[in-house]
């Protein structure tokens, strides 16, 4: 039985397809594990009947978009008696919580039903306008209609007669723009709907509020002129929505605690997305599925947009390639986001390419650094699997012998290490040329790869008189040491581990390790060939319960 079940619609209101939806919907979803993400309505309240009424909030697949919007249905819909659905939440305490609780007529589309049931028609659009309309003319059937009305002529007749203007909720709006191409007759019919429903004097009087959600942004579509005025929040720009974009650290520690799962794996797994001012955000899908299924493994290729990373990365544009291997090592990549034009039919250079990436999930994006980055261990292995797709055969190889550096660097085995990482570089990947020791931090990054399943790394990671060019720090419950590798070229092995102990790296991975390789590797460009040493280094300074958290990958 249905625990809100006495919060069901009114009597007196039939439910319908498109509007009078109730908060049937969102019931199921506190029915369910519910992380409470209710304030993002105290900033759509705010929003409500100015200039800034149309907001439309667009984040990649699974991070909770049909959830919000659902929310926000049963919040506003005045059909329904939502009351006890929200009592115990957030928004209870919120200021405008009473304001608006139910007082307005919801409309809600969900773009995605369209497309499935006239895929490929030029005429959905007129079809969405029809049953929109007849929907809403069952609801409200003394309102007269007269010959040549539109959707929008409707809406009018009712406000003017009830007073009470809508609430409109598009559901994926984005979704007849990915099916039909620029300038198709599908398109131009939906920017001219669009430029009718939203941009004309009209809407000022028919809807108190818009809420749109999509995949993509939407100001610089071919749509521009038609939805210039909606406020836009997205993984490029949240603006103040960044925290309801997926969950926060200490949501997933109460949900973790509750689950009896370990917090570290789910971190390791689903973790790093930079989200505006947020710095530590999780998928929320991933982290759900991870807990009823009580196992982290990934759940990002059962999203449906997984098949189209692969086609992205192996677009043919200068230094797209070595990019992603880059951070498929660990490295941070400047990004340009303001030239994509955030329509899938428009990528045109490398940074298109990254900014659509960062849309998709696939990147997080430091906004104030410009930079973008593989976010954590299961979109990591989505990207491995790209590149198989593409055929990147050195990188694999690569990534498939860097468990056996791994368990040569733990045994201590010198020659062995230096023959790995020399193999990685005769690959010729490009990337993996020795220009600096930068690029040489780009070998190691994935040389060392198959640490990452036990180990946070980090490259350039601050000690306090320098910076270590690859640390490795273990994870929670993994029994091996920590590893500080240095690297030198045209110099010698020894003059690294030298450098390891004058910059005192030791005193300061010990906070978090009690066990210590250090690791010094150098490249002769002369002899094209690389040298090792191996020392360990054992702290007694901290024991193992009190050493600190790891940094944040």
């Amino acid at each position: 039985m249905c625990i809100f079940a006495a919060s069901y619609n009114r009597i007196g209101n039939n439910m319908g397809i498109f509007i009078n939806r109730g908060n049937a919907d969102f019931q199921r979803i506190r029915n369910s594990e519910y992380v409470d993400k209710t304030e993002l309505i105290s900033v759509v309240n705010r929003t409500l009947f100015t200039e800034q009424s149309m907001s439309c909030v667009t984040r990649c697949r699974r991070f909770g978009k049909s959830m919000a919007a659902k929310m926000l249905c049963a919040y506003y819909d005045d059909s329904c008696d939502s009351r006890s659905l929200f009592d115990d939440l957030k928004i209870a305490q919120d200021a405008s919580f009473e304001k608006h609780l139910n007082k307005y007529p919801v409309i809600f589309l969900d773009m995605t039903d369209f497309i499935t049931r006239y895929k490929g028609d030029d005429s959905i659009v007129s079809f969405v306008d029809r049953e929109v309309r007849a929907d809403i003319h069952t609801a409200f059937p003394d309102v007269p209609t007269e010959e040549g009305d539109d959707l929008m002529a409707l809406l009018l007749r009712i406000v003017l007669k009830t007073g009470k203007p809508f609430f409109f909720i598009i559901d994926e709006w984005d979704a007849i723009c990915r099916e039909f191409p620029p300038g198709s007759k599908g398109m131009d019919s939906y920017v001219n709907w669009l430029r009718r429903m939203f941009k004309s004097v009209s809407a000022n009087t028919a809807f108190a509020g818009v809420y749109m959600t999509g995949i993509l942004p939407i100001k610089k579509y071919q749509t521009q002129s038609a939805l210039n005025n909606f406020l836009e929040y997205s993984m490029v720009t949240p603006r103040n929505m960044a925290g309801f974009f997926g969950f926060t650290t200490d949501e997933v520690r109460s949900l973790a605690e509750k689950f009896a799962m370990d917090y570290s794996e789910l971190e390791k797994w689903y973790d790093g997305y930079q989200i505006g001012g947020q710095s530590s955000i999780f998928n929320p899908n991933s982290v759900m599925q991870a807990l009823y299924s009580n196992y982290c493994e990934s759940y990002w290729g059962k999203t449906g947009a997984a098949d189209a990373v692969s086609g992205y990365i192996k677009m043919n544009y200068e230094g797209l390639k070595d990019d992603i291997i880059s951070m498929l090592g660990g490295a941070r990549c400047k990004v340009d986001t303001k030239g994509f034009k955030n329509d899938l039919s428009e990528i045109h250079s490398r940074d298109d390419v990254l900014t659509v990436l960062i849309h998709l999930g696939y990147l997080s994006y430091d906004r104030s650094k410009s930079e973008c980055y593989i976010p954590n261990f299961e979109v990591a292995g989505e990207m491995e699997e790209a590149i198989k797709a593409n055929k990147w055969q050195n990188v694999v190889d690569a990534v498939r012998k860097s468990e056996q550096l791994l368990e040569d660097t733990i045994n201590g085995d010198e020659e062995a290490v230096a023959r790995g990482v020399e193999a990685v570089h005769d690959d010729n990947t490009s990337i993996l040329s020795y220009n600096n020791e930068n690029s040489l931090a780009c070998v190691l990054s994935i040389a060392y790869y198959f640490a990452r399943s036990n180990y946070v790394i980090h490259r350039e990671l601050p000690t306090g008189k320098g910076f270590a060019d690859l640390v490795l720090i273990p994870r929670k419950n993994v029994d091996s040491p920590a590893i500080i590798v240095e690297l030198k070229v045209n110099r010698d092995a020894d003059a690294a581990i030298d450098q390891i102990h004058r910059r005192q790296y030791p005193a300061k991975v010990a906070e978090y390790a009690d066990r210590l390789l250090l690791v010094g590797i150098n490249y002769d460009r002369e002899t094209k060939q690389h040298s090792c040493r191996i020392e360990p280094w054992t702290s007694a300074v901290l024991p193992f319960e009190a050493r600190a958290t790891p940094p944040a990958h």
